[in-house]
């Protein structure tokens, strides 16, 4: 058993993302020794942790070489990144990260980080998907709204938080879009699916050799400044609630093991239902938090007064391969408890109408 202080670093660490996820180790019932990075100078004052570094984009040759720098100064134990472009770094370059990560399978993460690529993969194995199709000119997109019919889901293959998304209910805004985005030299491919317009859910699990550990489902019902964006998707929920739904559970599950029969570490996975209601995959979040993590750890502790649903915490036993406790596989946290949050105002934990309590307080 691991007896003196864990000494952990996070990458994206004045993030929202990696905000959420440190805090919740400052849940932890243990105390633990954590380090943050960040690339963006300004967010860098921002992160919450006992020492900080600024370091380079990920995409930069000497991001390894400096994250391996911080590792031997600060001795760190265990490596967590937290936005995507780092997750895909580290991910491909794990042969020279000089501590040790939790994170699925090279694979893995490049087919999560590819929505085309992995919508293919759950339509071959039966799992719910949105209908996806490739758009690489006119005339797919004249394919797309014969194929799925009006309004069609245009987005980006790759990024996070609805980057790239929008809905269209003809071929000139559809056409627009995309051109609009490679006229700001963005390289993105993109793909149409059926516009879902069910629950937006987010099915968030922790797993171990193929086996999943715990999970908790939120649905998202409003999100920040939803103007800002043609979708009213801005990637980060304002209020969501915990939900139980088995359905969810189930094809949340089978999203995952499809990617991946032995996944290892976290799978967040967004899920848009249909007109039937039936849940439909549409991304996993592989190797890192949702942006809300918190949500669930400071629920477990304010209602329950343990650490179960610290899903962050219970990743971080597993990477040092502690046990954890018998805990539910689904479900972990009591239904429709809502966090709400905005912009400058601390996150507030309600149920039945009363705040159970408050982020930073």
């Amino acid at each position: 058993m691991h007896m003196t202080i864990k000494r952990i670093m996070a990458t994206g660490a004045g993030g929202p993302a990696g905000i959420n996820f440190i805090m919740s180790l400052k849940l932890a019932p243990e105390k633990l020794h954590i380090i943050g990075t960040e690339s963006n100078p300004n967010f860098f004052h921002l992160a919450p942790t006992e020492k900080k570094y600024l370091v380079p984009r990920a995409n930069n040759a000497d991001y390894i070489a400096k994250l391996n720098e911080i590792i031997e100064k600060e001795k760190i134990e265990f490596l967590h990144p937290q936005p995507d472009i780092e997750v895909f770094t580290l991910s491909e370059n794990r042969e020279k990260i000089e501590t040790n990560m939790f994170l699925p399978s090279k694979e893995a993460v490049r087919v999560c980080q590819d929505k085309y690529e992995s919508a293919n993969r759950w339509k071959q194995k039966n799992v719910p998907v949105a209908e996806t199709l490739a758009i690489k000119n006119e005339a797919d997109i004249d394919r797309a709204f014969e194929q799925l019919g009006t309004p069609i889901w245009i987005r980006a293959t790759q990024g996070a938080g609805g980057i790239g998304s929008t809905p269209a209910t003809n071929k000139e805004t559809a056409l627009a879009w995309i051109k609009y985005w490679k006229a700001r030299n963005e390289k993105w491919a993109f793909i149409a699916q059926k516009h879902l317009k069910g629950r937006n859910l987010a099915f968030h699990s922790l797993w171990k050799d193929g086996e999943l550990v715990t999970s908790m489902t939120r649905e998202r019902l409003e999100y920040i400044y939803p103007h800002l964006a043609p979708s009213g998707v801005t990637g980060t929920p304002a209020v969501q609630r915990t939900i139980h739904d088995a359905k969810v559970n189930r094809i949340g599950t089978e999203a995952v093991l499809v990617v991946d029969s032995n996944f290892n570490g976290i799978a967040c996975v967004d899920l848009k239902e249909d007109e039937q209601g039936v849940p439909c995959a549409t991304e996993i979040n592989a190797g890192r938090m949702f942006t809300t993590s918190y949500f669930f750890s400071f629920a477990s502790k304010i209602l329950r007064g343990d650490y179960y649903g610290n899903i962050p915490y219970l990743y971080v036993k597993l990477a040092f391969k502690e046990a954890i406790p018998n805990i539910p596989k689904y479900d972990s946290l009591p239904e429709n408890v809502y966090w709400i949050r905005h912009i400058d105002a601390p996150a507030r934990l309600v149920k039945d109408g009363k705040v159970l309590g408050a982020m930073y307080t």
